[in-house]
């Protein structure tokens, strides 16, 4: 009977998870957006205030294995509603802040908040929908994330000019109280497996490793490699990770069951995750530096980068029915390609782009990247035992995340080598630099497309044998 009632209320529950895997997505676009504002207002210097943005993807990306873990134990409902309420909670005092310590403290506990619900948010779509609807539902997750993405720039130049840098945060407080109201009523209670003891060593040795190879990645090049903080990270980041290793082999509960990446489905479907999305913020960091030396203003920038969220937007769903037809094979390896060709295509694009030839390659990128998401999210979840579906999860959104990260530092450091190289064999005149520049944004996009055609080969080593729960 329960069964049948959760049944019958499967898209209530599911737009209910809809409502939270939105929030982080805009409110994390929208900050991007309000840097150069909280500079004025706070009179900071900007390496301050990049730490609103990096205190958020930092700690983010290093709870959400542990919050995985702590869903499977818990039950998903509770957990998701307590993210809600921290995410919404810290948003208010995100709003008041006096300073710019003060926001930088509630941005870390806004991760927090938005981490519970990002970790288990894809195990209560896979434990409320059947196997054959799986793939359609995990499509309308994947799509609210797109339009957290794409609403969020507009969204965040009109509260910024017409109410203040408070508003971007104070507008998340009658949205995320919906949003616990909405759960609280519809969300079914998840057993969880309260009699395993949860394993906060290995939680605290996986945050420490996650933290400090994440904040390498990302502040390794302005350091300097050879600092004493870069050293400090790379130390923490390799003892951590060994240590981990070690307590989760000989622990009886570990936080991360091992034994899931023998599993080929579950490896090579993580690995492409990796992969991909290393790739696709390659492409992200790059392509407003080309549009801007090609001339473009920002807003026709901010029109033109739409194009890709926008895409994925409408492709992820019917990717997802597809998958539940197909299985994720095929559709995500396809994905994969077609992610490949859209990156050799803008790596190519000659130095008198018009907007529509971009428009039309980011929107290329955009069907791949739809065709890929959903199939492999769900082979994901679905090669996963149930009583694992959130570290499963957890996983998922770790890779996710630190392809975030990863793709961003590449295309940092690789714009600067190549750059210069081009500078070093090119032979003088009055716009060398930014031809140089050009020349080593387009060599980095093409690694870009390297990186891809690797996660198509990782994908397709993925095997069809989806469901363990």
């Amino acid at each position: 009977m329960e069964n049948t009632k959760i049944l019958e209320n499967r898209y209530r529950i599911l737009f209910a998870v809809l409502i939270g895997s939105m929030l982080g997505p805009i409110d994390a676009s929208v900050v991007n957006i309000a840097m150069p504002t909280f500079s004025k207002v706070f009179n900071a210097p900007v390496t301050t205030v990049s730490w609103v943005s990096m205190s958020y993807l930092l700690v983010l990306s290093s709870l959400l294995l542990t919050f995985g873990r702590l869903g499977d134990l818990v039950g998903y409902k509770s957990l998701y509603i307590l993210g809600m309420g921290i995410f919404t909670a810290s948003s208010l005092f995100c709003g008041l802040a006096g300073n710019i310590y003060v926001l930088i403290l509630f941005r870390a506990l806004q991760a927090a908040g938005a981490g519970m619900m990002m970790a288990v948010a894809p195990a209560i779509i896979t434990n409320i929908f059947p196997k054959n609807e799986r793939g359609k539902a995990l499509g309308f997750n994947a799509m609210s994330v797109a339009v957290g993405l794409a609403i969020g720039p507009s969204l965040g130049g009109f509260l910024l000019t017409y109410y203040g840098h408070s508003s971007i945060f104070l507008i998340n407080i009658p949205i995320g109280i919906s949003g616990m109201i909405l759960s609280y009523n519809v969300l079914p209670v998840f057993e969880g497996s309260k009699k395993e003891p949860f394993d906060i060593e290995g939680a605290f040795l996986a945050f420490v490793f996650l933290f400090s190879t994440l904040t390498l990645l990302s502040k390794g090049q302005e350091f300097g490699i050879s600092s004493l903080k870069s050293v400090i990270l790379i130390l923490l980041a390799i003892f951590s990770f060994i240590f981990f290793m070690l307590r989760e082999k000989s622990y009886s509960h570990p936080m991360l069951d091992l034994a899931l990446f023998k599993n080929r489905m579950f490896a090579a479907s993580n690995l492409s995750c990796l992969l991909n999305f290393t790739a696709q913020y390659m492409m992200i960091f790059l392509m407003p530096f080309y549009l801007s030396s090609s001339g473009f203003s920002s807003r026709e920038i901010g029109i033109i980068m739409t194009a890709f969220p926008l895409t994925v937007l409408l492709v992820a769903p019917i990717s997802g029915i597809l998958s539940d037809r197909l299985g994720s094979l095929i559709l995500s390896t396809t994905g994969a390609g077609i992610c490949t060709l859209a990156l050799l295509f803008l790596s190519k694009m000659p130095l008198n782009i018009k907007a529509t030839d971009v428009i039309i390659r980011l929107i290329i990128f955009g069907i791949g990247n739809g065709l890929f998401q959903t199939p492999n999210n769900s082979s994901v979840m679905g090669s996963a035992p149930r009583d694992k579906q959130g570290v499963a999860s957890g996983v998922l959104a770790t890779m996710r995340n630190t392809g975030m990260v990863l793709g961003t530092a590449l295309s940092g450091g690789l714009l600067s080598i190549r750059q210069n190289y081009h500078l070093r064999i090119m032979p003088g005149s009055s716009n060398i630099t930014q031809l140089a520049f050009i020349y080593g944004i387009k060599d980095t996009l093409l690694l870009a497309a390297l990186i891809d055609f690797v996660c198509l080969l990782a994908s397709s080593k993925r095997g069809r044998n989806e469901e363990k729960g």
